[in-house]
Parts: structure tokens; sequence; C-alpha cells
């Protein structure tokens, strides 16, 4: 068995000469996060490579426009000629058993090594000259390379020749049941030259192994049968495959290089989607969807069939199957197979989700109509709110939200986590979203993951969770730069701005709504524009600068598709209300609850309710205000959104200081404080401390918290913390985050702030203690 070394380490996990490493960070400095993310994992971590290879992007590689190189040849030349010529040194009975595991394990790990040996009959003894060379090892399951261009350089340095030995030696060893695809692999890598029965093999072992969830190993099978394909246009579908199968790997560069080597319509406006204009990919996917033949989807039934869809890879060239019902229940699964239109036409509505824009939504259901169709729920859904049908839209909605059962289709969980969302249903849309990514990781598709995480932070800020949702965010960030996901990213950044306003983090909120804003804004997204729009109200909001936060969203609801979103304006309402009538100005926030009053009749949730009584108090004069506010706290008893209903009792508690009921203000504005010191939101804690004051009760100060720091930092400035006490400067942290040392000296300032100290001293004994409170 050949040990693989690991495909992505940690960045900079190995030692490299100072001067390398400040290479690297210099040359990093400027360019986006995402791009340095995807260098440091192109590059195996290693720290050489990146400072070879970042001066060799283009300009558009840089910005990230155009996928970076995959080959290591592209990627680090004179980093693997040095690594060549070491093993060039060695023995030729050890090149011979490097280039054995090598070929075992680069660039499809097959385990096989020792079977090999065995069956030629190898002295393995020379192995001790790779060993007093510092390039390998042996280890109880084979060889270990000393990293992953020392792997890389055992296999190039290696004859054409020997190595289609290596390659057929492992095939005749992989005889076992189950072997298929990675015995497939192996004729094909040594193989002559172009032969259609050997590509027809690995079209079919491509498919077994997706179909087994190894997309990476699909991904290599298909690409080498395009290489091998005597045929044109056989070879062009088999290239969309392995692209397909490169992205819904997690490897968008790779996908994003193969695309760009053929003409398919529907894969570029997918791949356009997540890393594109989203308007162009709703332009492409939409045209893809009405030239595909699609077979009518007949009308469903009250009590709809569920069931698994599976969508033939040789036919589909998009990342993840959509199985499209009208209808179900949480816990059904699919039974019917979705034609391409039905699959491409959810890909679609997700590019007019992004963009904000009803124009386009109306027209995807048009198409759909057209076709014969059932569209998706959320489709349908979102077109019946828009032309304020939300009646119609509640049901649509609600028959996508009730396709949550566990083990379902990633897509369609997230599909009805964004159902949830829009009905107010928040536990839902928790479970929806966190069963998505679950389901996303069981079948090998880690790019579905983060898209799954996007909308999971909406629910994570309504119920109170900012840190377990800014965790969680910081988290799906990280995995949609590496797989290329800049759109999602870019809507990961708004939620983490959310986030920063909700715990008083002012300028990190800046910073991540500055960079959302400005991102999406150049790709025509308008959710996440928006959200970042929204962050930065909140912020005003929490902080008492009223007049700010008024200006804010009524801008928001003038933005147009690409730069606001009607969902997050109308998600916006109640915080809108609350700036008017503090600035005095309530006429647009009257028709604006009018509206918001709608939708929380027609979909009864009881947090919407409660907000729309909360508005109504607001806007009321004096004590009429009162049973308002009583109607949304027993409202709110009900519903999920427990920081809303914080606030509302905020507001209560000063309107009834201000009608002089000192006992009942007094406990109202008391429970809010408690809330707010327990959702790490202090800004919202001040202006409750501020009321108390004002009645002359006295509010206790703002908690220090316990001695453990993770109580009182956010997840980013908790992780920055704790690499410092270990002892890593700015500049190493950087380096391990791919973000600038200015950011994380910015992070280590706060975090200083936040714990009263000055010195790296104080923060060791601090994380120490901490951990200890931490412990079981």
């Amino acid at each position: 068995m050949g040990v693989v070394t690991p495909v992505n380490p940690p960045p900079l996990e190995r030692a490299s000469p100072p001067q390398v490493t400040d290479a690297w960070r210099q040359q990093t400095a400027a360019l986006p996060e995402g791009v340095r993310v995807r260098v440091l994992r192109a590059v195996y971590g290693d720290p050489r490579a990146a400072a070879e290879l970042v001066p060799r992007l283009t300009d558009r590689q840089a910005s990230g426009l155009d996928p970076l190189p995959t080959e290591p040849t592209e990627l680090a030349p004179s980093l693997l000629r040095e690594h060549r010529a070491r093993a060039r040194a060695l023995p030729d009975d050890t090149r011979l058993l490097l280039l054995l595991a090598a070929a075992d394990q680069y660039p499809v790990p097959t385990d096989a090594f020792l079977r090999a040996v065995m069956a030629a009959r190898l002295d393995t003894r020379p192995l001790d000259a790779a060993e007093a060379a510092g390039i390998a090892h042996v280890g109880a399951g084979g060889v270990v390379f000393r990293d992953a261009w020392t792997r890389i350089a055992a296999y190039e340095t290696g004859s054409p020749a020997d190595r289609r030995d290596v390659h057929r030696l492992l095939a005749r060893v992989l005889s076992g049941e189950g072997e298929t695809p990675w015995r497939s692999w192996h004729r094909g890598a040594g193989a002559l030259g172009p032969s259609g029965r050997l590509a027809a093999e690995l079209g079919a072992a491509a498919g077994k192994a997706a179909d087994a969830g190894r997309l990476s190993l699909a991904r290599a099978l298909a690409e080498r049968a395009a290489t091998l394909c005597p045929e044109p246009s056989e070879r062009a579908r088999l290239v969309a495959r392995a692209a397909a199968y490169a992205w819904r790997s997690g490897d968008g560069d790779r996908a994003r290089r193969l695309a760009a080597a053929i003409c398919d319509g529907a894969l570029g406006g997918v791949l356009a989607l997540r890393a594109g204009n989203a308007s162009e990919a709703f332009d492409a996917l939409l045209t893809a969807v009405a030239a595909r033949p699609s077979a009518p989807t007949p009308p469903e039934p009250a009590t709809p069939p569920v069931g698994k869809i599976r969508v033939p890879s040789a036919a589909i060239t998009t990342p993840a199957s959509i199985p499209v019902r009208s209808a179900g229940s949480a816990g059904s699964t699919d039974t019917a197979t979705p034609s391409p239109a039905v699959h491409l036409l959810a890909r679609a509505t997700e590019a007019a989700v992004y963009t904000g824009d009803i124009r386009r939504l109306r027209e995807a259901a048009r198409v759909a109509g057209r076709l014969g169709v059932v569209p998706p729920g959320t489709l349908s859904g979102l077109v019946a709110a828009f032309d304020g049908r939300y009646e119609d839209a509640r049901d649509l909605l609600k028959a996508a939200a009730g396709r949550c059962g566990p083990g379902g289709d990633p897509t369609v969980l997230i599909h009805a986590g964004i159902a949830a969302l829009l009905l107010g249903d928040h536990t839902r849309a928790a479970t929806a979203t966190v069963r998505a990514a679950a389901s996303a990781r069981a079948r090998g598709t880690p790019v579905t993951v983060a898209q799954a995480m996007e909308f999971r932070a909406y629910a994570d800020f309504w119920t109170g969770r900012p840190r377990v949702g800014e965790a969680t965010a910081a988290e799906a960030l990280w995995q949609a730069h590496a797989t290329g996901q800049d759109n999602g990213a870019c809507h990961l950044q708004a939620a983490l701005a959310m986030f920063a306003a909700l715990t008083a983090d002012a300028d990190l909120c800046r910073e991540r709504a500055a960079s959302a804003r400005s991102f999406a804004l150049a790709r025509g997204l308008g959710l996440p524009a928006a959200l970042a729009q929204w962050a930065l109200a909140f912020l005003d909001l929490s902080s008492g600068r009223f007049a700010a936060a008024a200006a804010r969203l009524r801008a928001l609801a003038a933005f147009g598709p690409g730069h606001g979103h009607r969902a997050i304006r109308h998600l916006a309402t109640p915080h809108y209300v609350e700036a008017a009538v503090r600035t005095g100005d309530t006429r647009i926030a009257r028709v604006a609850h009018a509206d918001y009053h709608r939708w929380a009749d027609a979909v009864r949730s009881p947090d919407d309710l409660a907000l729309s009584a909360r508005c109504r108090a607001l806007l009321a004069p004096g004590a009429e205000a009162v049973d308002h506010y009583r109607t949304a706290l027993d409202l709110h008893a009900h519903g999920t959104r427990d920081f809303e209903r914080a606030r509302t009792e905020l507001l209560f508690g000063s309107a009834l200081r201000r009608l002089r009921r000192r006992t009942e203000a007094r406990d109202r504005l008391h429970s809010a404080l408690e809330a707010f010191d327990a959702f790490g939101a202090p800004h919202c804690a001040a202006q409750a401390r501020t009321e108390l004051r004002a009645l002359g009760a006295p509010a206790a100060s703002a908690p220090a918290g316990p001695d453990s720091p993770v109580t009182r930092l956010t997840a980013q400035q908790l992780l920055v913390a704790r690499m410092a006490a270990e002892g890593a400067t700015n500049r190493e942290i950087a380096a391990r985050l791919a973000l600038s040392p200015r950011t994380i000296d910015h992070h280590l300032r706060g975090v200083f702030t936040r714990l009263g100290i000055r010195s790296r001293i104080e923060l060791v004994r601090l994380i120490a203690e901490g951990g200890e409170d931490e412990a079981p």
C-alpha cells in the first residue's frame, strides 16, 4: 500500500528559509483573500512553491478572474527541477522503486504498492538510499515521501517507458472485486496512444467512481479517457464530465480550465453562477434550458410521490442533480428522474436569487411553463411573493420547505432551507442546511457544503447564536475560497459583517461589508450587496445612530437588481421602522410595515407576526403601543428569534419608562439586558443600561465574563489569539490564515482591547486559563 502525502496540508507547515516565507508574504499581500487560499492549496502549502508561483500569475489570475495553473510544471517549475535533480542522483534501483510508489499515489491513490513489489519480486533494500538522502522512507504501509513535491518529482523523473511499465504492473495486481476504477486508471495511464476501447472503459469507470462518491477519481478517469479518445465529439463530452466532476470535488481551478477547452453553455453557466457574473450565469443557464429536450412532467397529485433523483452523468454537466417536486414531507425521498431542463432550471433560479432580479425569476417561470415542467418550489414561490400573491407563495414555499428529510439530495435540502427562511421557520431552515452539508460530505461533494452554510448563517443570526454562526460562516468562507466559489464567499463575507454588527465589532463589520459590497457590485450579486448594506445599518441602529440606519435602509429599498434585493429589504423592514420612528419620519415606514404585515399574516410565522406587532407598537401613540408590545412578546414566546425578542423587550421597556410605568419597565429592561449579555451584543446591552439608568434603577456593569476568552472574543479573534499565545508572530499567523499582517495586527489590537490586557504574556495566561475552563 502506498502512503499518500496529504493533498492539502496546512499552509507553511514545513520549515522554509526566512527569506522564502518573507517573499511569499510580501507577494500575496495584494492578492484577494480567495486567491491566496487557492494558491496555498494548489502548491500543497509549500511557501517555496507559492513564492515561485505568485510572480508568474497573470493579472487576471491574480485578481481571481481566471483559474490558477493546475499542473506541477506550471505551478513551480524551478522547485520541481530541484527535486528532480535530487531524485536523479539516486541509484537506478532506488529510482525505480520510488517511481512505482509515486505512480501508486500520484495523481490517483490506488494502494497497490506492496502487492506490486511482491508480484514483481522486487528488492526493497535500495530504498535505504532514498531515506539517507531525505527523500522518502519506508513506513508500515509502504513508501512515505517527504512532501508532495518530492513525490511528484519521483514520478516525473521516470522515463515514459518506465512509467508505462509500472502502471501496467499496478493494473495487473489490482484484480480484486471493486477495484475496477483503479485498475482502469492504470491501464489508461499505461497506454501508448489513443484507444477508443480504453476511453470507453475509463469513461464507464468514471461513472462508477462518481456514483460511489469518489469524484476526484472520477475526474482523473474522465480526463484520461478524453486524452485517449480518438473521436472529437465524444472527447468533448468526456472533458465536460471531467470538468463537472472536478467542480463537484472542490477543484474549481481545474474545472474552469477544463471548461475553457470546450463549448458547453450549461457548464459555463454553472461555473459563472459560483464564480462569475450572476446575470450572465442566468442567461447561459436559461438558454441551455430552452435548448435541451424535456419530457413534460405530469401534474403532481395532492400527495405527490417523493424519491431520489439521479441524473445520468453523461447527460448533465452540472455539479449536482436537482430533484424536482411540488410538495413533500420531511423525511421523504425522491423517486423520479428530472429532465436536464429541470435540473438547469433550478440553477437558473439560484442565479436569479443571487441577482435579486424579479424579471429574471418571471422569465424562468415562463420558460418552465412553455416546456411543460414543474419548476422548483423556490422559483414559483419567489415569483408569487414578488408579485404580491402571498397566499400562493406561502403554499409553494411550504411545499419546498417540507423536503428537508435526512439523507436527501443536498441541493433540494438547500432549496428547502431557503424556502424555510422566507417563511420565517428558522428551526427548519437550520435543519435543512445542516442536513444539506452532511449529505454533501457523505456524497463527496465539498463544493456544496459552503453553499449550504451560506443560508445557515441567516438562521444562526436570527436565533441569537452569533458565536456559533460566526465560527460556522468563517469555516465556510475558507471552504468557499478553497473550492473557487467566489460568489458564495462574497455572500459569507456579508453574513460575517452582520455577525460583527451584532457583536459590536465595528471595524470588522465595516471591513467585511466593504469587501462584500465591492465584489458584489462588480458581479451583479444583489443578495450579498443588500445583506452587507443591512449589516452596516444594523450596526448604526444598535449604536444609536438612527438617522444613518434609516438612510441606509431607505437606500436599500431604492437599489435595483445587482445592487439590492427585495427579500433582504423585506426582512430588514422591522429595523427600518424602528430607525424611522426614532428620527420622526414614519410616512414610508408605515407603507413598508403594511406590506410586511400582509406577508406575516399570510405565512402565520410567530416571529414575523411578533415583529409586525412590534412595528405597530412603534408607530402607535403613547399608551396605545402597550397592547401591541404585549402581543408581540406573546408571539415571540412561540417563535425562535430570541435576539429580536430581546430587542422587543428593550423597546417595550423604553416605552414603559416614558409612560412612567417604572416597575414593569425595569423588569423588561433587565430581561433584555441579560439576553444581550448572553448573546454577546454589547451595543444593544449598552442601550438597555442607558434606559435603566434613566429609570434611576441599578444597572449591572458590563460583565467581565469568566476568565475564558471564548466568551469575549469573536471566532476570528479567538483563532488569532490562540496562535499568538502559542508563540506565532503576526507574519506567521497571517501566512497560516492567508490574511495580511495588517489584518492580524488589527485583530490582535481588538483582542487586547476586549480582554483588557497590554502584553502577550497576559494573553498567554488568559488563553491557558480559558483552556482549563473549557475542559470537561
